[in-house]
């Protein structure tokens, strides 16, 4: 259904429980005064009047008093902040003002979608956007900048904005480094603006991945808050706004270097997706994002198959005789795909060598992988490999031969990162080279996954030979490159990994099948990393492997239990050297994949819930399924709490009018060592679902590091 808007109107866009309503004018880009919790349907006079309460007392100047500011703001309109559109024509045309507006309204794929065309007329612009409510309830825009004029035009920045209200006060990002992604920090949403900027050609493992504003303490549970993300995998802003006249907003877009964007006539630019997500507390808003994946045509299908990953277990020791041995020892415990990671190819025995040579080393693979592939088959397994198809070493046969391949901005290859440089894709014959050896590979060995790395940040990212900004290119080519593989080869799978979770975005996510949220496997840094993960990228996303006992990145030591439970709550993976450990350490380890499998139809498509306990020693979390049916959580202790026993737990995301049977479980050692057990855990509980989530139950007291898990089934019809 297609909808024209009369000049002079208000629209409203319904779906998944979210309304927005516009202000819509022929005069002026569209203005959002309400965007959060469903209003129901208005009629024509309920929403008059919702437009005449939007619009503010205006004294001597418009650029003094709070206003509805359009989502892409304007300079001539009075906005003083952050510029919607930056660019320019030689110095002229730099301060766009969009008119004679024309507006629609239609439905798509179950949400609701405003179009709004609009021209500079003395610019010879024209932009259009579109915002949309999703089926989710998710919100999101985007727009097109089309040149009209024969003289072109440098596009400097476009970013769109979803406002916030006032009761919004304190802001919500993550920051990270490697090993330590998704670091949660807080901070009052003052005066002024706050950027995260990403600059290295990919998001980075400092990504916010969310903006957040919220009323103040907002938790899991409770506080409305609004976040705003960008579907790009590239160089980006994320900026929260608050203006002294009382206006405040979240806004996001590309950043784009010089001369990335330059449109001659009838060219056009297209943003990328901005996300907007909001709820009471952070579990709802999260939840939109993993029902908008979910819902997605690409969302994989199967259950998500148990990963034994070679890396930690061997590094670059490649052998038929030993991997083929880890293959069959993985296999005898339900693993269900084997991945061999880096070492492969040609003359790679370290990192600083041979990356771009995509062919099988002979002197370590005399046959070629195709045995290790066939063996692997053979034990009931997928075969996957990995590769870091846009990066270079100097020391490789591809940097000899073609140097011109490697980005420069003038002053050379620049300085390397983890041993390496960058490929450039925008050069078609560096894309073709690295295409046709992922191809011939892929189809030879039969490959069901693709471990993708990218770990250097694209410093000086100049395309040859004339030192011009290559990284916008560069994010599209690899797009283009994930594409082709997909199209050719329906069934492959491909992991985002990044030097961990260094690119995780909704871009890359519509060519993707799973996220490496970090290289650390720490048990104790999992469990953050993965919760904070988790407000963007559903549990059946997150790769979650077992690590050794040591960990090999913050070489602390943890219990098998503790180091499983906290794999669990993902795509179960293993980087343990099963060669190594003793049948003991076997054992378990197969008693947890058992686990997993079993409950994996839960844990991947379930609510993802969190509760929020004063104790910030304590952490209980879970996946409550969407029926009702039931529920699994992990309580855990991080810390020595100050105050002892920890008291009572409250279970969220159950049915409030049924009953429920509350058990612990123990997939792996059956019992907690040197834990104090409250009386219920003995035989388990019978309670409704309103008392389990209000008045909860009296958690053990547990060491730090360690954990219990709960399961629980209603009992009732």
């Amino acid at each position: 259904m297609t909808v024209t808007m009369e000049s002079n109107s208000v629209a409203q866009l319904r779906a998944g429980g979210t309304s927005i309503i516009l202000l819509i004018d022929a005069g002026r880009l569209p203005r959002i005064v309400h965007w959060g919790a469903d209003l129901g349907e208005l009629d024509a006079a309920a929403l008059a009047a919702v437009a005449l309460t939007a619009l503010p007392a205006v004294g001597d100047s418009a650029v003094t008093y709070p206003q509805p500011v359009p989502v892409l703001p304007q300079l001539a309109e009075g906005w003083l902040g952050r510029p919607g559109l930056s660019g320019n024509s030689n110095g002229a045309r730099w301060a766009a003002q969009f008119g004679s507006v024309r507006y629609r309204v239609e439905e798509r794929n179950g949400g609701q979608v405003l179009f709004c065309d609009s021209v500079d007329a003395e610019y010879g612009l024209r932009l259009e956007i579109e915002i949309e409510v999703l089926a989710s309830g998710l919100a999101r825009q985007r727009a097109t900048l089309i040149n009209d004029q024969t003289e072109r035009y440098s596009v400097e920045g476009l970013e769109l904005a979803f406002p916030v209200p006032v009761t919004a006060t304190e802001m919500l990002d993550l920051t990270g480094r490697w090993a330590l992604e998704r670091v949660p920090q807080r901070r009052p949403f003052h005066v002024g603006a706050w950027l995260r900027e990403s600059r290295g050609g990919k998001p980075g493992l400092e990504h916010t991945l969310l903006l957040a504003a919220g009323e103040q303490g907002f938790g899991f549970r409770d506080g409305n808050v609004w976040a705003v993300h960008l579907a790009w995998s590239g160089n980006q802003v994320l900026a929260a706004e608050r203006m002294p006249n009382g206006v405040q907003q979240l806004s996001a877009g590309e950043i784009i270097l010089p001369n990335e964007v330059v449109l001659g006539a009838g060219e056009q630019y297209t943003s990328p997706w901005l996300y907007g997500s909001w709820g009471n507390g952070l579990d709802e808003l999260a939840g939109r994002f993993h029902e908008q994946i979910r819902s997605w045509p690409q969302h994989p299908s199967s259950p998500r198959p148990v990963i034994l990953n070679t890396w930690e277990a061997v590094y670059f020791e490649h052998d038929f005789e030993t991997l083929s041995a880890l293959a069959e020892r993985g296999a005898a415990l339900g693993v269900e795909r084997f991945v061999v990671d880096d070492g492969w190819f040609l003359g790679r025995r370290d990192d600083t060598t041979a990356l771009g040579d995509w062919t099988v080393d002979e002197a370590v693979w005399p046959e070629g992988l195709e045995p290790l592939a066939q063996r692997v088959r053979e034990l009931g397994m997928d075969f996957g490999l990995w590769f870091e198809p846009e990066m270079i070493n100097l020391d490789s046969e591809l940097a000899r031969a073609h140097p011109e391949w490697i980005f420069d901005a003038g002053h050379g290859a620049g300085i390397p990162s983890r041993q390496q440089h960058v490929l450039d894709l925008g050069h078609e014959g560096a894309y073709a080279h690295v295409r046709d050896q992922m191809f011939a590979l892929v189809s030879a060995l039969e490959i069901a996954y693709i471990k993708w790395d990218h770990n250097r940040y694209l410093l000086d990212a100049g395309h040859t030979p004339s030192g011009r900004a290559g990284a916008r290119t560069q994010t599209l080519q690899a797009y283009r490159l994930m594409a082709e593989l997909k199209l050719a080869f329906p069934s492959l799978e491909i992991e985002s990994c990044a030097s961990g979770g260094g690119r995780i975005d909704l871009g890359v996510l519509e060519f993707t099948d799973r996220v490496w949220p970090s290289d650390c496997n720490d048990p104790h840094e999992r469990l953050e990393i993965q919760r904070w993960t988790g407000l963007l990228v559903p549990p059946e996303y997150q790769g979650t492997h077992i690590g050794a006992e040591k960990s090999h990145t913050t070489r602390r030591i943890h219990p098998l239990d503790y180091r499983a439970e906290k794999a669990l709550w993902g795509h179960l993976g293993l980087e343990v050297n099963l060669l190594e450990a003793d049948d003991a350490t076997v054992e378990t380890i197969g008693r947890w994949i058992a686990f997993h499998r079993e409950h994996r139809g839960l844990l991947h498509s379930g609510r993802v819930v969190h509760a929020d306990l004063p104790n910030a020693a304590t952490r209980l979390e879970g996946v409550a399924a969407h029926d009702g049916s039931e529920a699994l959580y992990a309580f855990s202790v991080t810390e020595r709490p100050a105050t002892w026993p920890p008291g009572r737990v409250t279970l969220p995301g159950l049915d409030v009018e049924r009953l429920y049977h509350l058990t612990a479980v123990f997939p792996g050692t059956p019992r907690l060592e040197g834990a104090v057990v409250p009386p219920w855990i003995i035989d388990g509980v019978t309670l409704p679902g309103r008392v389990l989530g209000m008045v909860g139950v009296e958690a053990p007291s547990l060491d730090p590091d360690t954990s219990v898990l709960f399961h629980v089934t209603a009992v009732d019809s």
